[in-house]
């Protein structure tokens, strides 16, 4: 399968578009034509080799050719299998006296040893092709040898099926890279990449620009990695994303900007986020959110992967509100159903103690899931998980409802609900007799988002059974709209904070609600979601400095002087302006089904936002600190109070 994904690889970077896309700008109109117009990839230029290992096929016959790469693996010293990171191919090692040499280069070096070899392209014997390799109907009559490098024992053999801890992988990160997965998944993204840039550049005028990763602490957000300068109490930190470098570009006229740019947050990493990211990073001038949206499809849909279904434009679309109601979610997986509803009305008048209860409080509702054929795939200690996830972590009650052949109902409430309701969240809920409906009361946001979780969790569980809910080959692109501009502070819900970022516009419609009910504001933002995942978040920027002011000092009570440069630029021209982040790893993570950013990283941190090959973070000797004027104070249970020379790894050894 691998080889077949290489080769659609290869295919797709070769294939020329047809397409030359001249760019006019005022006087450079006769010297400035850039092209969109791409070759066949000359992999073999510039080195020694004539041809790559993965390449060579029975149109090759007769060739002579020089290869390089590892040796895969040796048979009873007659066969060599030959691989770089196109593919692989047979090397036959030579049996008679006259090249004696080159059988012993060949059959004394290690596995995974760099050599060259050079020969001619022949047929396979017949009945020995190999249908599984794209090089199966030739091998390769070795004439001269030359060991490159030797290999010493390595900690796991490079093939793909063999098991290896994600810690031994990071650690080995470099042998890692070899595996053909590895391979496929970084090229992909180079591919990727490129044609992104095409789009961006070549066909719409974008200018590609670099901003600074020292930058200066700013209200709001993820906690920021900060780094000491020389000056005594003064620091850098590194940037979450460029947001107020795009946004002065805006300002200076640049009018369409974008960047492959990394960003850096303080955080441990997940299987989706990691302390250093990348993200394409885009902006631009005079634009409302339909054209951005329609920009963002359009990307997507360019630089999309040959052997993927085409991408489908545009992209359906759904309000916060709507998310939350039908998923539970800012971020749903609409691959399949199983939505929540509302059967508030079907208990109105119930006797159920625990609903009636619910029912009376203001935002008071009964919500649920039906679970399809959950009685015949969901074991009794699942069901019970499942309760007990919702007690731990949304102090919640979830009352499991089973409909059996005979109508009769089997859970702790069936006595109590009426043939009417019976029938009524039957119809309501399209339930058939081997579901399983979970049910809970409470507020609204509270009972979406535990049922919400548990959708996920009943999918994942009926998927281990077998069950096909969520295609793997299928892609489904969501715009999520009309976010809350703010949220209340968990430490003090009297105070608000930013939903997003305090640059963040608020829909025309609500802006009179600022000044008399901000958190009812909707903002102008937008999410991109991709199979649950949010891969993409942007929105409207407020281009006012008087409202920016505002929204900053009245709202979120921050102290406008960090961002007095920002407010000066506003008041300084600011065009109205726009744009978005899509975050690269993530959307590269889904693109090849890798089960997390960590396999489309080259070097990426580990769970612990370590680098495990180099062993950073690291200490450093107290005389270095000096001239950063800062000393490191060592926790209080360390078991000696010694300088870090003393302890390498202190303290997370």
């Amino acid at each position: 399968m691998f080889f077949y994904w290489l080769s659609r690889l290869y295919r797709g970077l070769s294939s020329p578009t047809g397409r030359t896309t001249p760019l006019v700008w005022g006087s450079l109109s006769r010297n400035l034509v850039l092209s969109s117009q791409r070759r066949i990839p000359e992999f073999s230029s510039f080195v020694a080799r004539t041809n790559t290992c993965g390449e060579l096929r029975s149109s090759h016959l007769g060739q002579e050719v020089t290869l390089c790469g590892w040796i895969q693996y040796r048979r009873q010293n007659t066969f060599l299998v030959l691989r770089d990171f196109h593919g692989l191919v047979q090397v036959v090692i030579p049996q008679d006296e006259s090249a004696a040499s080159v059988k012993k280069i060949l059959c004394e070096a290690p596995v995974e040893s760099v050599v060259q070899v050079s020969g001619t392209v022949i047929s396979r014997p017949p009945g020995q092709e190999n249908p599984k390799m794209p090089t199966g109907e030739i091998e390769i009559k070795v004439k001269t040898a030359e060991l490159l490098n030797s290999c010493k024992k390595l900690p796991f053999e490079i093939k793909d099926f063999v098991k290896k801890t994600e810690a031994l992988r990071l650690q080995y990160r470099y042998l890692d890279l070899r595996s053909f997965q590895m391979q496929y998944n970084l090229r992909l993204r180079s591919q990727m990449v490129m044609k992104m840039r095409e789009y961006l550049c070549n066909l719409h005028g974008f200018v590609d620009i670099e901003t600074p990763t020292l930058f200066k602490r700013t209200p709001g957000g993820a906690k920021e990695f900060v780094i000491p300068s020389r000056e005594p109490g003064k620091f850098y930190v590194l940037p979450q994303s460029p947001q107020q470098f795009k946004q002065l570009l805006m300002v200076g006229g640049l009018d369409r900007y974008f960047q492959v740019a990394r960003c850096y947050r303080d955080e441990g990493s997940r299987p989706d986020r990691q302390p250093e990211f990348t993200q394409i990073d885009i902006e631009m001038s005079f634009v409302d959110q339909t054209g951005i949206q329609s920009l963002i499809e359009g990307l997507l849909q360019y630089s999309w992967p040959s052997d993927r279904d085409p991408v489908v434009v545009p992209f359906p679309s759904m309000t916060f509100a709507e998310a939350l109601a039908s998923y539970g979610t800012d971020k749903p997986d609409t691959r399949f159903g199983m939505k929540i509803v509302d059967i508030s009305n079907v208990f109105r008048n119930t006797e159920v103690r625990f609903l009636q209860d619910a029912l009376s409080k203001p935002q008071g509702t009964v919500k649920a899931i039906c679970i399809p054929e959950g009685a015949k795939y969901l074991k009794r200690k699942e069901i019970e998980s499942i309760r007990k996830l919702a007690a731990d972590h949304f102090n919640q009650e979830v009352l499991p409802i089973f409909l059996k052949a005979n109508q009769n109902w089997n859970s702790p409430v069936a006595k109590f609900i009426m043939e009417e309701e019976r029938l009524e969240l039957i119809r309501l809920m399209e339930i058939h007799e081997e579901d399983v409906v979970l049910l809970t009361a409470g507020e609204h946001r509270k009972a979406c988002s535990l049922l919400g979780k548990l959708r996920l969790e009943c999918a994942d569980l009926l998927e281990a059974r077998g069950v096909v809910l969520r295609d793997p080959a299928l892609f489904s692109f969501l715009w999520v709209v009309d976010f809350p501009l703010f949220l209340p502070k968990e430490e003090n819900p009297r105070e608000l904070e930013s939903a997003h970022h305090p640059f963040t516009a608020p829909h025309p419609s609500d802006i009179q609600l600022l000044y008399t009910e901000p958190e009812k504001v909707r903002s102008q933002h937008y999410d991109l979601v991709l199979n649950g995942s949010e891969i993409g978040g942007g929105s409207i920027r407020i281009h006012n400095a008087e409202l920016q002011r505002y929204v900053l000092a009245a709202l979120l009570k921050e102290d406008v002087k960090l961002l007095s440069h920002l407010l000066q630029a506003l008041d300084s021209g600011a065009p109205p302006h726009g744009g978005i982040a899509l975050g690269l790893d993530r959307l590269i993570c889904l693109v090849t089904g890798a089960p997390s950013i960590r396999d489309v990283i080259a070097f990426p941190k580990s769970f612990r936002g370590h680098d495990l090959m180099s062993n950073a973070p690291d200490s450093i000797p107290p005389e270095e600190l000096k001239p950063y004027h800062i000393q490191v104070s060592w926790p209080a249970d360390s078991e000696t109070e010694k300088s870090p020379l003393d302890h390498p790894h202190h303290p997370e050894s």
